[in-house]
């Protein structure tokens, strides 16, 4: 994509009702549009999207197929995509306009960073569809299965609230595993090497993103866990 595009797509986005972004990592402010400064911290549901009904976030969303694919599965509930890259945030952001899916936002930021724009227990579930795997051991602390992630998963949700993986990597989801052995307060409820081998367990994983299809495609096969996280966890 040409720096222009790129550019143009980020002027469309700051009228985007349904984004906020985070520009400063050194400065944890909110702006959405018109880069008017918001505080959504505890306030996503009634201040976003004007109801009590519970949030799911969708880490690393990409172009948010997921996100709106369980807005559109789940009109009841609330929906947020969270990823840095803008460019790819745009397209989903401008797909949830043109279909009136009121119960899909966009956050744009770090991951790390989170806690900043959230409550305790805010979130009531968290999705992580086909991250970047980070194989280089050096880059393990940046996987998002990894302990300081789930230790703020931990906080962001209830007691007991789930975290979702699909992943093509076997790397991730063995180091995901091996992680989680050792993590307090970790309930497995989901442990399938490969998904589409039987029956589908939840109706939200019949939603499939353009790069799990060409995985599909190439004869990958989609792993999947489902975890939930019973102790608040600091380190």
């Amino acid at each position: 994509m040409s720096k222009r595009n790129k550019l143009q797509k980020f002027a469309e986005m700051a009228d985007f009702p349904n984004v906020y972004e985070n520009f400063d990592i050194g400065r944890p402010v909110l702006r959405t549009v018109g880069g008017q400064q918001v505080v959504m911290a505890g306030e996503w549901a009634t201040r976003h999207f004007q109801n009590d009904h519970a949030i799911t976030l969708e880490l690393a969303c990409g172009r948010g197929e997921y996100t709106l694919g369980l807005a559109r599965l789940y009109p009841q509930r609330n929906f947020i995509g969270v990823d840095i890259k803008g460019a790819r945030i745009w397209k989903g952001a401008r797909t949830a306009l043109a279909e009136g899916l009121k119960n899909a936002a966009f956050l744009r930021t770090r991951i790390e960073l989170m806690e900043q724009f959230f409550r305790p227990q805010e979130v009531a579930s968290i999705w992580i569809t086909f991250p970047d795997p980070f194989l280089r051991s050096s880059k393990a602390n940046r996987r998002l299965t990894s302990p300081r992630f789930l230790a703020m998963y931990s906080r962001l949700l209830p007691i007991g609230g789930v975290v979702h993986l699909k992943t093509d990597s076997s790397e991730l989801y063995e180091y995901s595993l091996e992680v989680l052995a050792d993590f307090p307060g970790v309930r497995i409820v989901y442990q399938l090497d490969d998904l589409y081998a039987g029956e589908l367990p939840l109706p939200e994983l019949t939603i499939k993103t353009y790069y799990e299809n060409m995985h599909l495609a190439a004869g990958k096969r989609i792993k999947y866990l489902a975890f939930q996280l019973m102790e608040q966890v600091q380190l």
